[in-house]
């Protein structure tokens, strides 16, 4: 089969296509043939050697993948070979099968694509785990999603319109209003704009964000605590804008505003189940028409660098999606 991997920690043009054997699944995995698979910012961190975790070498990136099952291994119960899933990746989904653990595959909607199922597991369980359980956001509250126009910001946006928020959806730039409120945000904002914070006032009639959904970090986490309203949570996704900041307790004290880290993937492997019952949620969303996996563009896979390199120089809507 065909597959990218890494010798070493590098950038993602360095990655190599290569000619390798199928895997055989193990007790407790299925093996995938791959239909779609969605890139993620933590893919490059993890290409680069800068994510949290760092996986044996040589390595397949990749994580939210979608296919049929193609053989299942002893133990696995509930899922046969042909079933159409989609499934957190243990070895890497950029290549043309992958193996994933059965408790972290899932029959998908007949009416789903692969292409949409290929970002619902990652990006849409966090941003579930986020609004519905490390806080719970509730009707009517003001939500700012910050790089709202990505594949994690968008599963926020969209989750958060289904729950009954009322969202604003933070950007890089003006040409991606009309994505974001495309996608049911109620108003969009530019972050290069240093006043941003005031805008969110302005909306928000001096109330300032309930809840602030922040995947970036830096400067954009500093400026989030001068609009995050009293008794507001600002929630931290991760930090793709390069710099790890640091807090003014003296805010946090004085408005009652709570800090909450959001590491899906820890709390997911801590709590067996958890994945299963999210992605029931989310596909009964998706039923219902609340929320829709959303992707600009689809790339071949012998065409996965030039997709990363989009993903890094913020020219992707939505998810970026690999196709075999």
């Amino acid at each position: 089969m065909k597959a990218w991997q890494i010798d070493e920690w590098c950038e993602p043009d360095q990655m190599q296509l290569r000619d390798v054997a199928i895997p055989a699944p193990g007790a407790g995995e299925v093996l995938i043939r791959n239909k779609a698979a969605a890139l993620n910012f933590f893919d490059i961190l993890l290409i680069q050697g800068k994510y949290q975790v760092k996986p044996a070498l040589p390595l397949t990136p990749g994580a939210e993948v979608a296919g049929y099952i193609e053989a299942v291994g002893d133990g696995v119960t509930g899922l046969e070979k042909g079933d159409r899933v989609n499934a957190m990746a243990a070895q890497g989904a950029y290549s043309e099968y992958s193996l994933a653990s059965g408790a972290k595959t899932f029959r998908i909607p007949d009416g789903m694509t692969f292409e949409e199922a290929s970002g619902m597991t990652v990006t849409y369980q966090t941003s579930y785990f986020a609004l519905n359980h490390r806080t719970v956001l509730n009707p009517s509250e003001w939500l700012l999603v910050h790089a709202a126009a990505g594949g994690v910001g968008i599963s926020a946006l969209q989750i958060g319109k289904a729950m009954g928020a009322q969202v604003i959806a933070a950007v890089g730039s003006e040409e991606k209003f009309p994505f974001c409120l495309g996608q049911g945000a109620d108003h969009a904002i530019t972050y290069n704009d240093p006043g941003w914070p005031d805008q969110v006032k302005r909306i928000t009639a001096g109330h300032g964000a309930d809840v602030i959904y922040d995947p970036v970090g830096g400067d954009v986490f500093d400026l989030s605590t001068k609009c995050l309203a009293p008794e507001g949570r600002l929630l931290i996704i991760g930090f793709a804008g390069g710099r790890i900041p640091t807090v003014a307790a003296n805010r946090v004290l004085l408005k009652n505003h709570s800090i909450m880290g959001v590491y899906w993937g820890g709390y997911a492997e801590k709590h067996p189940g958890y994945m299963a019952e999210t992605q029931e949620a989310l596909f009964a969303m998706y039923e219902a028409g609340k929320i829709k996996p959303a992707f600009s563009e689809t790339y071949k896979l012998e065409n996965a660098i030039t997709a990363m390199k989009d993903l890094a120089g913020r020219r992707v809507r939505g998810k970026a999606v690999l196709v075999m």
